[in-house]
């Protein structure tokens, strides 16, 4: 995927890093009864975006979660949760690999969103995206983001939490070298850093008859819908979200620093030099369970 620098970060995913054409593991009025069921999540987003608006926090929250399980159910996905998310606020930063992975979000975290300014276009999920308080960010204008991260960390001092994409950018999550050149860009994270919000890394790893599989990914020139036909024909695919040890910034702590503990924790297998949370302001927290309360929780969400 191409880019151009700050707002346009780029992959080294080409066409190779897409599954080979097979035929459809489903048959075709599975397909088409997915595909329906999809259609009917889109309309109920629909009446959604206009209820949204006049829900409280908890319920809003509550509706968002179950709409995109219901889709993620609509599509043939199962998910699965591992690990315990703190209340809000938070900012959680999550690798990148297809359109999928905003759902899975929101079945898991129903938070706020940082997005780019075309999705507000998009039919019925800008609408959504808006009403669920989305952050739009325009990157054609790089001056802006003074203006974006002030909005996410209004958001924080609200008491909202904010999912991010800090890669900039979708790749096949499989290859290291395909990873977006410059990592986790750091300039979201201080919105963190001003306001003392936790920042949540999670981990999103897709799997499809049971192996490690870039069958989801959204690359490069590749149309939505060519993407989209994919997952409906795909038998058994899963979404795994991994909530990692949550990082507490102190008080004017580095950013960058925080940027590259929060990708260290996404990518386990980090291409930098380690980082050392407690030399640069960042504290790290691990969620503490109740014994064998929900320490995996499997959500099964396969149609």
């Amino acid at each position: 995927m191409t880019g151009d620098g700050l707002w346009r970060p780029a992959s080294g995913c080409g066409p190779g890093c897409l599954p080979a054409a097979h035929a459809p593991d489903v048959s075709l009025p599975r397909r088409v009864g997915r595909l329906l069921g999809v259609l009917g999540m889109l309309s109920a987003g629909v009446g959604l975006a206009a209820l949204l608006p006049l829900l409280p926090a908890r319920d809003r929250r509550a509706a968002l979660r179950g709409w995109a399980r219901g889709t993620l159910r609509a599509l043939g996905v199962r998910l699965a949760v591992r690990g315990r998310l703190p209340r809000p606020p938070a900012l959680l930063v999550a690798n990148h690999v297809s359109w999928l992975d905003i759902l899975a979000l929101l079945a898991v975290a129903p938070a706020r969103m940082l997005a780019k300014r075309e999705v507000r276009d998009w039919p019925v999920l800008g609408p959504l995206a808006a009403a669920a308080g989305t952050v739009f960010v325009d990157r054609s204008r790089p001056r802006d983001l003074p203006g974006t991260v002030g909005r996410v960390a209004g958001a924080l001092r609200a008491g909202h939490s904010v999912a991010v994409f800090p890669e900039g950018t979708t790749w096949c999550g499989v290859a290291a070298g395909c990873r977006p050149g410059r990592g986790f860009r750091p300039a979201v994270f201080q919105a963190a850093v001003d306001t003392g919000a936790p920042v949540v890394p999670l981990r999103l790893a897709y799997r499809y008859a049971g192996d490690t599989s870039t069958l989801p990914a959204f690359l490069g020139e590749e149309t939505l819908w060519a993407s989209v036909r994919r997952v409906l024909g795909a038998r058994d695919l899963s979404v795994a979200v991994t909530v990692a040890a949550a990082l507490h910034p102190a008080a004017g702590a580095d950013r960058r620093m925080l940027a590259r503990a929060a990708e260290s924790a996404v990518h386990p297998s980090p291409v930098r030099t380690p980082v050392r949370p407690a030399a640069t302001g960042v504290r790290i927290v691990r969620p503490v369970a109740p014994a064998r309360v929900a320490a995996e929780a499997e959500l099964d969400l396969a149609a």
